[in-house]
C-alpha cells in the first residue's frame, strides 16, 4: 500500500494580504496588521512590502511605526480570517476532496492518488503556487509523508536552525547559531583550499523551484533532520530550552532516548517527534461542509411597509420549513435581514426556546421587531436565515398500550409554554428566563438548581424529602442560646427573644466530605423544625463544630410564617 502524500499549504502574509485584496491595488506602502496584545498593540501580519523593512510578527506598533514611519496599519479580524480561511478550503477543494483547515494561516490537504492529474507532485506545487498568486496570496507549500513533516518542510524548509517562524531570513542570527559558525569551519576551507590551488570546482546542485519542499516518499527523516527543532510545532519555553541544551536541528533529537526527552520536556516533544516521523498516526479530517438554512426574496420596487415587510416574511417561512425539514433540523435563532436601496443591511432576530421549523411558532418572534426596521429609502432585498439549529426528530404516535400515558403526552406537546418563553426572551433575552431544577445533592440549599428555562426541560417529577423542608431558606443566622444539643426552651434570633412552642427532630445532616464547602465547615448539622410563640415557624439546626466552633442557627421559615425575609 503506497504511503500517504500530505500537502500543507502556508499562508505567511494571510492576514495583511487579505486586506490588500479588498483595497484593490490602492496601497503601495509598507502594510501590517495589528492585534491587541494586552494593553499594547502588536503585529500579527505583515505584507511583503513591510517584511522587507524589516519589520516582525509580534513586534509592538510603536517599535514598527519607529523603525517604518509611513507603515499603514489595520486592526485585526479574527472572525473574518477565519471566515477567509474556510472559504479558501473551499476553493482548494478541486486539487483533492481532504482539504482541511489548519488555523491561523495554512491548509492540510491529502493528496495521495491525485498528484498525477496535474503532471505529478512538482506540477502540482507550481500549479497551486500560480493559482494562489493569481488570487494575490503568497503560499510556501510542503510535501511529505505525514502531517507534521509536511507543515515543517512549509514554514522552515531552507531556514537555518535559529530562525523563528514568521521571521526575516537572513536578520535573525544569533551568537550560538551552528550555521553561522560553519563559515569558518575547516571542512569549507579545506575544500575552496582545493579549487584555488587548482583543482577541480565543486559541482552546484541546481534544484528546480520547490524540489526542497518535497520529502520523497518514504524518507521523511533525511527531509526534515536539518530543520530546526521548531518545525516539530513545540511550544516557545520548549524549543529554547532543548537550543540550550545544544538540540537545534530534528536530527539531533531523534538519536536522544526516548524515556530521558519526555521526562525533561514532556510527552509533547515525543508525541510531535513521533507524528514527523510517522510513527504515531495523523490523519487529515477534512472539515464538514457547514449547513446553511436562508431564503431569500427581492422585490422589483423598492417597499417600506411593515405590512409588505410581513407579506414577505410570509413568503419566506415556508420555504425555510421545507429546507430545515429536509435535513431534519429545527430552528433555535432566526435571522430577518432587510437590505437597502442605499447598499446599507438592517436585520433583527429573534430566540426560540424549543427548536421548531413551524411558520406560526417563527412568525410572532419576528413580528414583535419589525417595526424596528428602518426602511430608509426603501428595502430591494428580504433575507430570512435560521442561524442556530438542532437536530428535530419527528414524535411516533402511540397505540393504546399507551393510554395511560395521555396526560403525560399532552404536557410533552404542549408548546404555549415554550412559545411564551419565547415571546419574553425576545423583551428581556432568553438568559433572563429560568426555572427551577432538582440536583442530586442531600444538603438543603443544594436540593435544585437554576437553569435558563430556554436551554432545559422542564421536570414535572420532583424527588420527595424524607423530612418537610421550609419553602424560604438563607445562609445560616446565628442564634443566641446555650451551646448544647438540647433544643433550648428560650432563644434570641434577629435581637428577638423567642419562647419554643413545639418542636420536631431531630434530622441530622452530614456535610459532603468530597467537597469544601465554606458554609459546612461548622460540620455534623442536628436540624429541628420548631413553632415560637409568637406564631413563627422556623428552621433551626445544631452544629456539632469541625474547623468551625459549634452553636445554633436559624436556617429558614415556613412559607406561612410571617417572618419577611432579611
Amino acid at each position: 500500500m503506497p504511503n500517504k502524500r500530505i500537502l500543507s499549504l502556508w499562508f505567511p502574509h494571510l492576514g495583511a494580504e487579505r486586506l490588500l485584496r479588498a483595497a484593490r491595488g490602492t496601497i503601495e506602502q509598507p502594510f501590517a496588521v495589528v492585534a491587541q496584545v494586552g494593553q499594547a498593540q502588536a503585529l500579527s501580519s505583515l505584507s511583503a512590502e513591510a517584511e522587507a523593512e524589516g519589520l516582525r510578527i509580534g513586534q509592538p506598533l510603536r517599535d514598527a511605526t519607529a523603525m517604518c514611519p509611513n507603515l499603514l496599519t489595520a486592526l485585526q479580524n479574527p472572525q473574518s480570517e477565519a471566515q477567509f480561511l474556510a472559504h479558501l478550503r473551499r476553493w482548494a477543494g478541486k486539487y483533492s476532496p481532504w482539504v482541511a483547515d489548519y488555523a491561523p494561516d495554512g491548509l492540510m490537504i491529502d493528496i495521495t492518488g491525485c498528484a498525477h492529474l496535474f503532471g505529478g507532485e512538482l506540477a502540482t506545487l507550481q500549479t497551486i503556487s500560480t493559482d494562489f498568486a493569481d488570487l494575490g496570496l503568497t503560499t510556501l507549500p510542503g510535501l511529505a509523508d505525514t502531517v507534521g513533516a509536511a507543515w515543517a518542510l512549509a514554514r522552515y524548509a531552507g531556514q537555518p536552525p535559529g530562525t523563528t517562524l514568521g521571521t526575516n531570513l537572513g536578520t535573525n542570527r544569533s551568537g550560538d547559531d551552528i550555521d553561522q559558525e560553519a563559515y569558518a569551519t575547516r571542512a569549507k576551507a579545506g575544500k575552496r583550499r582545493n579549487w584555488e590551488r587548482g583543482g577541480q570546482a565543486p559541482k552546484l546542485m541546481t534544484l528546480r523551484p520547490d524540489t526542497h519542499r518535497i520529502a520523497s516518499s518514504g524518507k521523511t527523516h533525511t527531509a526534515i533532520g536539518p530543520l530546526p527543532v521548531a518545525a516539530l510545532r513545540l511550544s516557545d519555553s520548549t524549543v529554547t530550552e532543548l537550543n540550550r541544551l545544544g538540540l537545534r536541528r530534528i536530527s539531533d533529537l531523534a538519536g536522544q532516548p526516548r524515556a530521558g526527552l519526555a521526562r525533561r520536556f514532556g510527552r509533547e516533544l515525543v508525541l510531535r517527534l513521533d507524528q514527523a516521523l510517522g510513527m504515531v498516526p495523523e490523519p487529515v479530517s477534512p472539515a464538514k461542509p457547514p449547513m446553511h438554512f436562508a431564503c431569500r426574496l427581492s422585490f422589483p420596487e423598492p417597499i417600506g411597509l411593515e405590512s409588505d415587510i410581513l407579506a414577505g416574511l410570509d413568503r419566506l417561512l415556508p420555504q425555510l420549513e421545507l429546507r430545515l425539514n429536509e435535513k431534519g433540523r429545527g430552528a433555535r435563532r432566526v435571522r430577518l435581514q432587510a437590505y437597502r436601496s442605499d447598499s446599507t443591511m438592517q436585520w433583527i432576530d429573534a430566540g426560540l426556546a424549543r427548536p421548531s421549523a413551524s411558520p406560526h411558532r417563527i412568525r410572532p418572534l419576528l413580528a414583535m421587531k419589525i417595526q424596528e426596521i428602518d426602511a430608509g429609502f426603501g428595502i430591494d432585498m428580504l433575507r430570512l436565515e435560521a442561524t442556530l439549529t438542532e437536530p428535530q426528530h419527528r414524535k411516533q404516535h402511540k397505540g393504546h398500550m399507551d393510554a395511560g400515558t395521555a396526560a403525560s403526552d399532552r404536557a410533552q406537546d404542549n408548546t404555549s409554554l415554550d412559545d411564551l418563553i419565547g415571546r419574553l426572551g425576545a423583551r428581556v433575552g432568553l438568559e433572563s428566563i429560568t426555572r427551577e431544577h432538582p440536583a442530586q445533592s442531600h444538603l438543603p440549599e443544594k436540593a435544585s438548581k437554576t437553569l435558563a428555562a430556554a436551554w432545559s426541560e422542564p421536570c414535572f417529577d420532583w424527588p420527595k424529602p424524607t423530612r418537610p423542608r421550609p419553602l424560604l431558606l438563607w445562609p445560616p443566622e446565628p442564634v443566641h442560646a446555650e451551646q448544647t444539643p438540647l433544643l433550648p426552651g428560650q432563644f434570641r434570633w434577629r435581637n428577638r427573644d423567642l419562647t419554643l412552642l413545639e418542636a420536631k427532630g431531630p434530622e441530622r445532616i452530614a456535610p459532603e466530605w468530597w467537597l469544601d464547602d465554606p458554609e459546612w465547615r461548622s460540620g455534623t448539622r442536628d436540624y429541628w423544625r420548631v413553632s415560637v410563640t409568637s406564631g413563627e415557624t422556623l428552621w433551626l439546626f445544631y452544629a456539632h463544630g469541625a474547623a468551625m466552633s459549634a452553636g445554633w442557627f436559624c436556617h429558614g421559615q415556613d412559607i406561612s410564617s410571617d417572618v419577611q425575609s432579611p
